[in-house]
């Protein structure tokens, strides 16, 4: 199947039981608790297996001169150390084609790994590691993106910068305009289970149990960087534990596992520690992102300028797409956003949750604010007052677009009339108190996915692609489909998904993991409808499938009785096609915050907090619900705490555990809530569903931000908004 026009109504629309949308439990979620669920290190290969611990590179650029593994190889149960001295040839590519490890003396960034040291245990392994020597050729490094925006240059893509009417004309002809520089700092994934690989060979054919949110991208990674033909490759991952993009792409414990294992003709098991991963792994850039906003006195945008530095390896193309979200957001004839990526010689900056939109609107939403100040204007007003009527740079219609409901809905479930438009006004004992306001949007994307699904004479119908579930509910909302269309219960759909064996799906990531994925599946599970309507020799269109049986044209027949003894299996496949080049699609949804800032000591706490969202067609209830509260927690750190703290001397984070890299815990939350409204969207796949995962975060720690200057009139623009810069512009206490 090809999204190449709008989905009419469908075999979900009418299904009987109506299991799409309920707030079903997990259905992973009894092995998860009862420790049933295995992930990549719990894997159990036999008494062979042997460990590995990563050697990481102590500089931040330069060269090896000498590496001595005398004393780690003569170390107790060592078999094997690893270097660039015999390790094997690899092919090569950026990080999204390939993952070469060992390959020369060249060091590029601070935790490069620099040898593999693999024992009878882990802790024989870690404990030889520390016996490695290596000695270094330091060479300066550019490490810090504000230091370098002199070699900052455009990404290599065409869609790096847009350009619509003459930006400078109707900036320099707005009456009312803003021209402000905001920061976001280098932030780390932070996800609950570090990566891990479990790697075996048998002949010539490497399965990797390991914990990757793309399969079949990262299947082809392997077998490119292995130099295998890439049918000798599977990967296997059926639970993962969080990942927000830091496992998109194959890392160091993948590749080193495989090719230690391949030489020791033996399983081998890595896990990166929490330490290592933040310097092994990918980040999210910092970003410096310059807004400039002109409007006319009634506060319709004139101008609208959106111009974004971040920084990567110079071998990498990956950018943080700040500015993608300012096309689409607001009217305005005149527009231009730029984007910039300056190279710098640190850790791989790759995708982390809302790539681009999780810290564009972290600048845009303040932007907003500002302006709607400069004006005398309701900020809520003056996004109403900029709402498109198509897109404003494509000039193509949106697939649907409910922005100003869920501003609306927000404003009346907030209490958004009792907030004192002058800052400062509101006390509660120590705490000045304030409101703020932030639109979300997050694009819609859909990505080629293929099912299985085969009926079988016990009734269960078994599903099979290799789809992930990072910890956002994927085993749950495609039983749902499944049983929906097949009208089946629950409990007889059983879900086969995080194994390459099984047929290609998109993987969790971009918030396109449910749509693609379902769709596939409903595409699988409409043709397994034909099969059946065709044994029961009645017409596909006029079959109705629930409890278990086919009913059509005065007939019920039990699906057991249309199988036969073998069963009937359905292929099924989505494809993108011309809806996303003939519509706009995005996610929408606005945040609503209230804080506290103590007034002596700056000391910021979260009173409470919505987000009102649209979606298209909500899969199931509790877990987007939950997703959407998890965004936010997610904006609640991107605006207050998270960042991690570069040395610029040598390439360094120095806060590279969960000790000091910050993330809201129990106490910085109270209880927030997320809402849905109602809304189909036909362009966007046959599910009428939109993405989820991304959408809670877009915006979230804006709003945050805006209620801070709403309650002490601190306007803080660079990311996270910490004590010490709050508390020298605190007002003066009499």
């Amino acid at each position: 199947m090809e999204m190449d026009t709008p989905a009419g109504r469908n075999a979900l629309d009418a299904a009987a039981r109506g299991w799409v949308g309920k707030p079903l439990d997990r259905v992973d979620g009894r092995p998860k608790v009862t420790g049933r669920a295995i992930y990549a290190y719990e894997t159990m290969q036999g008494p062979a297996t042997a460990y590995g611990y990563v050697v990481e590179a102590s500089i931040g650029k330069g060269s090896i001169v000498s590496i001595d593994a005398q004393a780690a190889e003569r170390a107790p149960g060592v078999v094997l150390v690893l270097t660039h001295l015999n390790a094997p040839a690899q092919g090569q590519g950026n990080h999204h084609e390939a993952h070469p490890v060992l390959t020369g003396p060249e060091v590029a960034y601070y935790g490069q790994p620099v040898a593999f040291v693999v024992a009878e245990t882990f802790e024989e392994a870690r404990a030889a590691a520390y016996l490695v020597r290596v000695r270094y050729d330091r060479a300066p490094g550019r490490y810090a993106l504000r230091a370098n925006l002199d070699r900052a240059r455009a990404p290599r893509v065409a869609s790096a910068d847009s350009a619509v009417g003459d930006f400078d004309a109707g900036y320099a002809a707005s009456p009312v305009r803003l021209d402000e520089i905001y920061t976001t700092p280098l932030q780390s994934h932070a996800m609950m289970e570090p990566h891990a690989t479990l790697a075996s060979w048998d002949g010539d054919q490497l399965t990797l149990h390991t914990s990757n949110q793309m399969l079949n991208q990262g299947r082809q990674a392997v077998a490119r960087t292995l130099q295998v033909p890439v049918e000798k490759v599977r990967l296997v991952s059926p639970y993962i534990g969080g990942g927000f993009g830091a496992k998109l792409w194959v890392n160091a414990d993948a590749i080193l596992a495989a090719i230690a294992a391949r030489q020791l003709s033996r399983p081998v098991k890595t896990a990166l520690t929490r330490q290592q991963v933040f310097h092994v792994t990918t980040h999210r850039s910092d970003t410096i992102q310059r807004i400039r906003l002109g409007a006319d006195q009634e506060g319709r945008l004139q101008a609208i300028g959106h111009d974004s530095y971040s920084g990567n390896l110079p071998s990498e193309p990956t950018f943080e797409a700040a500015a993608m979200q300012t096309r689409t957001l607001y009217a305005g004839a005149n527009r231009l956003t730029r984007h910039r990526v300056a190279p710098l010689d640190i850790p791989v900056a790759s995708s982390m949750r809302a790539p681009g939109e999780a810290v564009g609107l972290l600048a845009l939403e303040i932007a907003m604010d500002e302006l709607a100040e400069k004006l005398d204007l309701d900020p809520i007003e003056l996004r109403l007052r900029n709402e498109p009527r198509e897109d404003p740079e494509r000039h193509v219609p949106y697939s649907s677009r409910h922005l100003v409901a869920c501003l609306q809905e927000g404003s009346r479930r907030f209490g958004w009339a009792a907030r004192s438009p002058r800052p400062g006004q509101v006390r509660d004992g120590r705490q000045l108190v304030g409101m703020g306001v932030a639109a979300a949007t997050r694009g819609n994307p859909l990505e080629l996915s293929r099912a299985s699904v085969r009926l079988g004479p016990d009734g269960v119908a078994t599903v099979r692609m290799a789809m992930t579930d990072i910890g956002t509910g994927t085993y749950t909302i495609l039983t749902q489909i499944a049983a929906d269309m097949l009208g089946l219960s629950p409990d007889h759909v059983r879900m086969e998904i995080g194994d390459t064996a099984f047929p290609q799906a998109s993987g969790s990531g971009g918030s396109f993991g449910a749509a693609s994925s379902g769709s596939a599946l409903f595409d699988a599970c409409d043709r397994l409808r034909a099969k059946l309507a065709a044994a029961a020799g009645v017409d596909p269109g006029a079959a109705r499938f629930a409890d278990g049986r086919l009913e059509a044209g005065g007939q019920s027949r039990a699906l057991v009785d249309l199988v036969g003894a073998s069963g009937v299996e359905a292929d099924g496949e989505i494809r993108p096609g011309e809806t996303l080049k003939a519509f706009s699609q995005q996610s929408y949804g606005a945040h609503f915050a209230e804080v506290g800032v103590d007034v002596d000591t700056g000391e910021v706490r979260l009173r409470r907090m919505l987000g009102v969202f649209t979606a298209g067609r909500i899969l199931n209830a509790k877990t987007a619900r939950s997703q959407a509260i998890g965004g936010m927690v997610f904006g609640i750190g991107a605006a207050l705490e998270e960042g991690l703290t570069l040395d610029p001397r040598f390439g360094f984070y120095v806060n590279h555990d969960l000790a000091e890299y910050h993330v809201p815990v129990h106490a910085d939350v109270p209880e927030i809530d997320a809402i849905f409204l109602p809304e189909l969207d036909d362009a966007a796949n046959p599910l009428k569903s939109k993405g989820i995962g991304e959408l809670g975060i877009c915006g979230a720690g804006a709003a945050l931000a805006n209620a801070i200057y709403n309650a002490c009139g601190a306007r803080i623009r660079d990311y996270p908004i910490t004590l010490d810069k709050l508390l020298g512009a605190l007002p003066t206490q009499s």
